[in-house]
């Protein structure tokens, strides 16, 4: 052939292996692109098949009030998606849909309940004035409850029994209190009694189960002084040697601080409720319980003291208290005492003549089973 010069050149002809192994690799680069190609195309077929699932319409194509279109893309950050949140993740309400003590509250309930608290009997000859004796912890409010009592029938907030603050114990004497009604009014037929708290304070020693004991069995006198390091015995001035049926207890009360229930077990203080216990179910006393100071442990109840059955809290703290000390939820009453306030309050009215109630009414039922007892003797 002709060169480009004008020069004859012989024309080589490509091999056949040359022209195959060209073929060879254009075809294997052809096929590789393809399968990369394919790939992507499935890789984004499945994210598209994913982002429907998880996705709704209107985040796979969001509203575009520019235009009044849809459009791909993202959501912007000013509109950010919602957070759905399931039931179970809600925390559960502070408060029952069934309160779990029926109790209502009104001005007529609180007076009905006043009159007729004034005008109770004990329907025996023997005992015209029952005794009620508050044990517990150290600041739980056993001497408030007093006052609070006092408060009420007197028409104003006074504070004739000493109170203390926090850990502190200012009840170191046994002392029996009188409800007048009104200033200078006539005693009603019932006495509490005040002791000494069961818990460690400071340096000194709660007092003894055995001089609780001995104030139950009616062998202490009014004004006698607890010793945290020996009990009474019977050559002590204040030591009765053959109590009455009107010097001794008719009605045992543990009064119990609501923030303060998961503490029994500590500081041996359930041990000596379950020592009182044992003593007081074996002279067949009725045994209460009055757990103080509700407010302080429920913020709905704080807000609020007519939604004191109402409280999940208090329902489970109660019948937690009630197992601990084997009693039945019943028994137990919950009150808030008069402490920082001067003018009473109805509501705080009701449950305080509430649970003294209850007391009158289990001494009732322990006189009854005393007659019964007595006549099957004659």
């Amino acid at each position: 052939m002709w060169g480009a010069e004008g020069q004859f050149s012989e024309y080589k002809r490509p091999r056949p292996t040359q022209i195959s192994c060209r073929r060879h690799k254009e075809r294997a680069a052809q096929s590789q692109s393809e399968s990369v190609l394919g790939c992507h195309s499935r890789a984004s077929r499945l994210r598209s098949d994913v982002l429907k699932e998880n996705s709704s319409e209107e985040d796979m194509f969001p509203f575009n009030e520019l235009t009044e279109n849809p459009r791909r893309g993202r959501r912007s950050p000013s509109s950010p998606r919602p957070a759905y949140v399931q039931p179970w993740m809600s925390p559960p309400s502070q408060l029952m849909d069934q309160p779990w003590r029926e109790q209502t509250f009104s001005r007529l309930d609180r007076n009905f309940l006043l009159d007729d608290l004034q005008n109770y009997d004990t329907q025996t000859r023997t005992v015209t004035e029952p005794r009620i004796l508050l044990v517990g912890q150290t600041g739980a409010g056993k001497s408030s409850f007093f006052n609070s009592l006092n408060s009420i029938f007197r028409d104003h907030v006074t504070m004739q029994a000493l109170c203390g603050y926090g850990d502190i114990n200012v009840s170191k004497k046994f002392r029996t209190y009188s409800v007048s009604l009104g200033a200078g009014g006539r005693k009603l037929p019932y006495i509490l009694c005040d002791t000494m708290g069961l818990e460690r304070s400071g340096f000194e020693e709660g007092i003894k189960v055995e001089d609780i004991i001995s104030v139950i069995k009616g062998h202490v006198s009014d004004m006698y002084e607890f010793n945290p390091r020996a009990a009474i015995n019977c050559h002590d001035p204040h030591y009765i040697r053959s109590p009455s049926v009107k010097d001794k207890m008719h009605c045992v009360v543990f009064v119990v601080d609501a923030n303060k229930i998961v503490n029994l077990p500590k500081f041996q203080l359930l041990k000596k409720f379950k020592e009182i216990k044992s003593e007081v179910n074996s002279l067949g006393i009725p045994l209460l319980v009055l757990v103080t100071k509700i407010d302080k442990a429920c913020m709905e109840v704080q807000k609020d003291l007519t939604k004191v059955y109402s409280s999940r809290y208090l329902h489970e703290k109660v019948t937690q208290l009630g197992q601990m000390l084997g009693v039945p939820v019943s028994s137990i009453s919950l009150v808030k005492n008069y402490a920082t306030e001067t003018e009473l309050n109805f509501s705080m009215d009701l449950l305080i003549l509430k649970a003294l109630q209850q007391m009158l009414r289990a001494i009732d039922v322990y006189f009854e089973e005393t007659n019964v007892r007595r006549t099957t003797l004659w």
